[in-house]
């Protein structure tokens, strides 16, 4: 446990630049831990709430079929037999749509199908189901707080390759007075 303190012991063979390593990887890990956790924290703050927004926003309509949807492509073929087919509907405000939307394959014209529509009555996608949302949640907090924190780090890393080769010139000077002075050579 001695050699692993050695920084922060009084020691004549420990300099400054010694203490000021000690420092900087106490204060990188510090940034890294604390600062990777309030990130991920955050990240997953703000996908949820964009979740919630996106549920709160979508609503499903009924929709009328325009013209019979096409046989499926034998290329290829969605797991649920749906393809892309001309539908109509109502917005909340009155104003009809017409547009491409997923139906059932041969769905004739005339048929009713659901679809979602944002505030605006668009398209929109289906909202994401609850297990989805946590999953998107998680993977959002988790990544940025990896993220963060690896950043911190890497800025860790890179403040102590430069005391290494701050401490490296020392050694060398220092060496080079130790030669000089006796009249020695070491390298």
């Amino acid at each position: 446990m001695t050699v692993r303190w050695w920084r922060w012991r009084r020691n004549a063979l420990r300099r400054r630049v010694d203490v000021v390593e000690a420092w900087v990887v106490l204060a990188g890990w510090l940034l890294a831990l604390l600062g990777g956790l309030l990130a991920g924290l955050l990240a997953a703050g703000t996908v949820d709430q964009a979740v919630e927004r996106q549920r709160a926003e979508s609503r499903q309509v009924r929709a009328v079929v325009v013209e019979d949807a096409p046989a499926p492509s034998q290329a290829r073929t969605a797991s649920d037999q749906r393809v892309w087919g001309k539908v109509r509907w109502t917005a909340p405000d009155g104003a009809i749509h017409r547009e491409d939307a997923r139906v059932p394959a041969r769905a004739p014209a005339g048929s009713i199908v659901l679809v979602w529509v944002n505030g605006r009555g668009d398209l929109t996608t289906p909202p994401v189901s609850g297990g989805e949302a946590w999953l998107h949640t998680a993977m959002g907090g988790a990544l940025a707080g990896i993220f963060t924190g690896g950043a911190a780090l890497g800025a860790t890393w890179l403040a102590r390759m430069a005391l290494d080769r701050r401490r490296m010139k020392q050694w060398g000077a220092e060496w080079e007075r130790i030669d000089t002075r006796r009249g020695w050579k070491t390298g």
